[in-house]
């Protein structure tokens, strides 16, 4: 071997010494027996030797998943899942709103639910779901924040779906939180959106402008593209109120004036009435400025209401001054919230009633406060205001149901409604205080059952005229209820309250719980009995008028 050889690595085979064994090798000496024992290798899992294990009893050999368990007898089988007559396909009325569509299909289990009626609004790979969603969601959101039922925001949320083809979308609504959630398939996982609703305002020309905009949406002759209904939406959010702060403070002076003749005060007490509610109305806005929460607006608003009030007693002015007082509660009672929040209930979505009905309790607490301080300072420096003033109202019907109209009217300016509508909800309200006086005053009913039907008429009136504009049915039913809101009950309870009359003081304020909850059951129920049994407008009628207007 040369010196080169020497020095190159030597390879695996060069290295091989068959005198190397493995590590694992028995070494020489030992004896294995052979054919005794256990194997080398085993399972782990193995049963051991000597071990018998009992069978289950009863236990089925294995076989088929298709076969039929031991159990199963045909005598006793239950009905096939598909009756042999079919299942009835359910058919929605194509003449009726789309609120009624929508609020029949919510309202039926998921899987008797119809099938998606063919996609109008076809684009191309399909529609943007995340999209879809959001819109869906900005819209239950303004509707929710105007004061729109969580059921009618339901509906209005499963029709913007259902209009751009998305099918198995289940929308929920509570007091401050919307969220939905679409299932393109069973196998597939849920797409899942929420949103916040974190400021509300009263401007029912919004909320018809939304309600006009989902009718277009479920329209199949109307073709409104995604990006289209973006637009719209976004000029929805930006249009300005359509009456200015003075005229917001004319209307509440105005309304409190109304509602002290409306429970027997003069022309003095109308003026004076009106001047202490724009004051208490200034003074709120002035507080909501500052960021002051809503409880505190509303005490510190009903306090001018309650001064000139007292001090009309402490002056022995002779005028009604409890008029005046009463007159200024008219302005603040939330007979709006307090409608939507018994409706939340009626149609069983009870977290968002309680929580509409807490934000009315609050408010109304907060009027408590303030105008007991008022009456309590008077009384303690020498009023004389009579708790026994509320049973001698004098009957003026003539003029009582100008007072109700302009209540009335005025109350529709509050609102923010369109001017189209002020006309309508005025006769409105002048129809239900003509119902609640006949009844009361010259058939000697009580004034809980008139008040009821009362607002059933106000509610079955206005479903009727929503129904016929294809529109919301707040407009026309929120402001017309305002002649029936019980001032005078609550005004009574917290002046005898104020006296050290505690006793008479609770009888009056149950009354006004009972005035307010026949109110809000008696349009809930107008409204109810008007889709049931009432039909208005037709499909052709609706596509002709939508034509007119250039849609």
């Amino acid at each position: 071997m040369t010196e080169a050889e020497d020095r190159k690595p030597r390879s695996d085979e060069a290295r091989y010494d068959p005198e190397i064994t493995s590590e694992f090798a028995i070494p020489q000496g030992i004896e294995v027996p052979e054919g005794g024992g256990e194997p080398e290798t085993t399972s782990e899992f193995a049963v051991p030797e000597g071990l018998a294990v009992p069978q289950p009893p009863g236990a089925e050999p294995e076989g088929s998943a298709f076969t039929l368990p031991s159990t199963y007898s045909a005598q006793d089988a239950p009905p096939a899942f598909t009756p042999a007559t079919g299942i009835p396909a359910v058919s929605l009325i194509k003449d009726a709103p789309w609120q009624d569509r929508m609020r029949t299909m919510l309202r039926m289990p998921v899987a008797e639910r119809p099938a998606l009626e063919p996609v109008q609004r076809a684009e191309e790979g399909g529609p943007a779901i995340p999209r879809v969603l959001d819109l869906t969601l900005r819209i239950g959101e303004l509707l929710l924040a105007g004061g729109e039922g969580a059921e009618d925001v339901e509906a209005a949320m499963f029709a913007v779906c259902r209009s751009y083809g998305l099918d198995r979308c289940e929308p929920t609504v509570t007091f401050t939180l919307l969220s939905i959630s679409h299932q393109p398939s069973l196998v597939e996982d849920p797409v899942t959106a929420s949103r916040t609703v974190r400021r509300r305002g009263t401007d029912y020309t919004r909320l018809a402008a939304v309600f006009r905009l989902v009718d277009d949406l479920t329209d199949p002759e109307a073709h409104v593209s995604l990006e289209e209904a973006y637009r719209r939406l976004a000029e929805i959010r930006r249009n300005r109120h359509p009456y200015p702060g003075w005229a917001l403070t004319l209307a509440s002076g105005l309304l409190a004036g109304a509602a002290s003749v409306l429970v027997g005060g003069d022309l003095i007490v109308f003026v004076a009435a009106a001047l202490g509610a724009m004051l208490g109305d200034r003074l709120a806005w002035l507080c909501a400025g500052r960021g002051l929460p809503e409880f505190y607006q509303f005490t510190i608003a009903a306090m001018p209401p309650a001064a000139i009030g007292v001090a009309f007693a402490l002056a022995h002015v002779d005028v009604a001054a409890s008029a005046v007082v009463t007159g200024g509660l008219f302005a603040l009672l939330p007979g709006r919230a307090l409608v939507a929040g018994v409706q939340d209930g009626l149609t069983g979505f009870y977290i968002t009633a309680a929580a509409r009905l807490l934000e009315v309790m609050y408010f109304f607490v907060g009027i408590v406060i303030g105008v007991l301080l008022v009456l309590y300072f008077g009384v303690k420096v020498g009023g004389k205001l009579n708790p026994d003033a509320a049973l001698n109202i004098s009957e003026r019907p003539l003029i009582q149901i100008a007072a109700s109209m302009l209540l009335s009217l005025t109350f529709a300016v509050l609102l923010q409604q369109e001017r189209s509508t002020v006309l309508a909800v005025t006769l409105n309200g002048g129809v239900a205080w003509s119902v609640y006086g006949a009844m009361h005053y010259a058939g000697g009913i009580s004034p809980v059952a008139s008040t009821a039907v009362a607002a059933g008429l106000v509610g079955l009136f206005g479903q009727l005229l929503s129904r016929y504009r294809f529109a919301s049915a707040l407009p026309y039913t929120t402001a017309a209820i305002g002649p029936l809101l019980p001032g005078s009950a609550t005004y009574f309870g917290l002046l005898s309250m104020a006296q050290s009359e505690v006793d008479k003081g609770l009888v009056s304020l149950a009354k006004a719980a009972s005035l307010a909850m026949a109110i809000a059951i008696g349009v809930n129920l107008g409204s109810e009995i008007s889709r049931l049994f009432l039909r208005v407008g037709s499909a052709g009628k609706r596509r002709a008028a939508k034509r007119t207007r250039g849609f």
